[in-house]
């Protein structure tokens, strides 16, 4: 048994064989929504125009509603919360299959997939945080820690491989409407799994009432009264470390350099009259970033998370530039094939960052920031580098992903204070897991 495969176990058995299995198929429709949408709206209406208009309104909601939803999740539990918006989400994306299929109007068609979107019930997310608090309550050490960041960032890439290509193939034999159905099934069935599974009480919500308190039917003595109430009060006020915000710019530009990818693949693929290539090419590109996750449980402990910051930054520069001189399909494979390799050690070292910093109280919040800030970087860099890649090609769009690629390494070498604050853990993240509610 390699150190790698027995990392893994060890992660499996925080929450058990089911728990990723859910977690994977509810988070699928996410991967889903935002391509099918676009098929789906271009083939009834007829306009590419409207199905941006609808996938840009997708984004969006998506980019708003995830923290927030991740701040109700802290506050008020994961369970009730995933239970509302995977059924809300459910029925908004049936609404929108409905209205595309019956030729609505653009306006209400986006209006209904801002709904969709800001209904999204992060389960990505929420995974993670679960995940860490399972580990923490365990008393594991970080290096366990980042092994499940990895185990649950690889998850997200093979989703986002695998739901474009089931669109595509519904879209292919039947009709895009198909996959969109799919999707509202897996929302309601496996995200009403997800959140009714047991490990949802490990997340203990900042909301509730510490299991030691007493219940005094009068005031209480001074020693024990207001005095006592505001540590947990300033632990659910508490702010956000000024690294964080660093690391939710880097993600934006994650997000931007996936965009500008995008947009050059579809821009040379076309150009190459090989326009069907684009989903396959960026599919390759997201089996590596996979891969590349999984690896990083090999990584020695030694190398510290702000150290590995500055590497995935350094070595996106590195492996995008070749972009920029890409002439064939088959250059156009093998060059996205090693950015690839990139992609996931950054994201799951600002998500073990991010762990590592920011209040427990906070946690889902935070998580979820990080996969809105994807999402936004990815869909306005889209819009621009399309336009571009339009304009003067797609080295213009492969160009925009370089330069993110240089304004994250800039981040990781200017930010400071990504050592762990004294008081990031609380006792009940900490506790072990005896003292579970």
């Amino acid at each position: 048994m390699t150190a790698a495969t027995a990392a893994f176990r060890r992660v499996l058995a925080l929450g058990g064989p089911m728990l990723p299995v859910l977690s994977f198929l509810g988070r699928l429709p996410t991967a889903m929504c935002q391509f099918g949408s676009l098929l789906l709206v271009a083939e009834t209406s007829g306009s590419l125009a409207t199905a941006g208009l609808v996938g840009g309104a997708l984004a969006a909601g998506q980019t708003a509603g995830g923290p927030l939803l991740g701040r109700l999740a802290d506050r008020h539990g994961q369970r009730p919360v995933v239970l509302a918006a995977c059924w809300f989400d459910a029925l908004a994306v049936t609404a929108l299959v409905l209205a595309a299929l019956a030729r609505t109007g653009a306006l209400p068609l986006a209006l209904i997939a801002l709904l969709a979107g800001a209904g999204v019930p992060q389960i990505g997310p929420l995974a993670r945080t679960r995940l860490v608090a399972l580990a923490r309550r365990a008393r594991a050490d970080d290096r366990l820690v980042h092994t499940a960041l990895s185990f649950e960032g690889t998850l997200d890439e093979v989703s986002f491989v695998l739901g474009p290509a089931l669109v595509g193939l519904s879209a292919t034999v039947a009709h895009p409407a198909v996959a969109l159905a799919l999707a509202a099934l897996l929302l309601a069935v496996c995200g009403s799994a997800f959140a009714l599974h047991p490990t949802a009480a490990a997340v203990r919500p900042t909301g509730a009432p510490s299991a030691r308190a007493p219940v005094s039917s009068g005031p209480a003595p001074a020693p024990d009264g207001p005095r006592a109430r505001r540590p947990a009060a300033r632990a659910a006020r508490a702010r956000m470390p000024r690294a964080v915000h660093a690391m939710r710019a880097s993600m934006v530009l994650q997000g931007a350099l996936f965009g500008a990818c995008q947009a050059g693949i579809t821009a040379l693929t076309a150009d190459l009259h090989r326009p069907a290539q684009a989903g396959l090419v960026y599919a390759a590109m997201g089996v590596m970033s996979a891969v590349a996750g999984l690896s990083l449980a090999l990584v020695p402990a030694r190398i510290g998370l702000p150290a590995r910051w500055r590497a995935a930054a350094v070595a996106l520069i590195v492996l995008s530039v070749p972009l920029l001189f890409v002439r064939s399909l088959g250059a156009l494979y093998l060059a996205v094939v090693v950015l690839g390799a990139a992609f996931a050690p950054h994201l799951i070292t600002l998500f073990g960052l991010t762990e590592r910093l920011v209040p427990a109280g906070r946690l889902a919040e935070s998580m979820a920031f990080l996969t809105s800030a994807i999402v936004g970087g990815q869909a306005l860099s889209l819009a621009v580098s399309g336009r571009l890649a339009e304009v003067h090609g797609p080295t213009a769009a492969f160009a925009v992903a370089v330069g993110a690629a240089v304004l994250i390494l800039g981040l990781a070498l200017t930010t400071r204070g990504t050592d762990r604050p004294a008081a990031a853990l609380t006792p009940a993240a900490a506790a072990p897991a005896g003292s579970a509610r």
